[in-house]
């Protein structure tokens, strides 16, 4: 009888539940409450990303598609400072009203077509320097080698480049800067810009100016003689002809264009284009080079053209 009331105390104790197997009350409740808590956690992010989702979609937001466009637009001009753009290119349109047009069209109406082709011819030999420079720079070997004969015989033979003799030999002449050479070794454009007096340009072709003129023999003389006034000289000069130039397609373009400031960006970007590439872009010659950085090779004042005097 003793063992049976052992084997009756060891099996009571075998089917009694341990202490750690049993949850208390207080431990099922915080298991239960932790469930939900991670289901709502859970469920809001759900919900938080599909109304994220709903208000970011263009179709259903208004504000959204607006700025949507707003970007891409920015994309496709790479014009992101364009409100203080059109702030500068009306300070510049007012100049040209009011001081450049008025002169350059009293330059023409009294200068006959011969002295302002004289003029230009003049004005575009003393580039000479700089793009051989840039020819070279750019391993342009043939186009250096025309660009230095053009430079003698229309010094020499051309009376200090007066006439333009070196054409009618057969050396046609063609333009370089330090910025279509930055162009060329691959370097981008940068945003588009508009600077004051100078127009449109970019920081590539703003850099590029910059080394053009600390590389120009004119303005490194002006400067070793204190003769600061010649290159303003110069530069006034190369305003007035290139305005008076392409007086009427100027004209023409500013009446016809919806934004006049969009078609002035629109084409200078495409023309730089086309000179890095040494007009093998696939866009037409004669577009108008829009920046009075850019006043270089254009048509004779008595030629007529249908769009604005270009580089060639």
């Amino acid at each position: 009888m003793g063992r049976m009331n052992l084997d009756r105390s060891t099996s009571d104790d075998d089917l009694r539940p341990t202490p750690q197997c049993k949850p208390t009350g207080a431990k099922a409740g915080a298991l239960r409450l932790g469930l939900k808590l991670c289901a709502l956690v859970i469920a809001g992010s759900l919900i938080a990303g599909c109304v994220t989702t709903s208000s970011s979609t263009p179709e259903e937001s208004p504000a959204a598609q607006t700025e949507v466009a707003q970007v891409e637009e920015m994309e496709a001009t790479n014009d992101p400072l364009e409100p203080v753009n059109r702030v500068f290119f009306e300070f510049n349109r007012g100049l040209d009203t009011l001081i450049l047009r008025p002169v350059s069209s009293l330059y023409k109406a009294l200068m006959p077509p011969p002295i302002q082709k004289i003029v230009h011819n003049f004005l575009n030999n003393l580039k000479t320097p700089v793009i051989l420079l840039n020819d070279l720079l750019q391993g342009e070997m043939a186009r250096a080698a025309d660009t230095a004969t053009r430079f003698v015989i229309n010094t020499t033979v051309g009376i200090l480049g007066f006439g333009d003799p070196a054409t009618d030999m057969g050396y046609e002449a063609h333009t370089e800067d330090f910025g279509q050479t930055l162009g060329a070794w691959g370097m981008g454009e940068g945003m588009y810009l508009v600077l004051p007096i100078f127009g449109p340009s970019n920081p590539r072709d703003a850099v590029g100016k910059v080394v053009d003129v600390l590389t120009d023999p004119v303005w490194q003389y002006a400067q070793n003689t204190d003769k600061e006034y010649i290159p303003n000289q110069r530069f006034a000069a190369e305003l007035i002809d290139f305005r008076a130039r392409n007086m009427e397609e100027i004209d023409d373009l500013e009446k016809t264009s919806l934004d006049y400031y969009a078609a002035v960006r629109s084409l200078y970007r495409q023309v730089r284009q086309d000179e890095i590439l040494n007009g093998t872009s696939p866009i037409n010659n004669g577009l108008p080079a829009m920046s009075l950085m850019d006043m270089d090779d254009m048509s004779d004042p008595d030629e007529q053209n249908e769009t604005l005097a270009t580089k060639n």
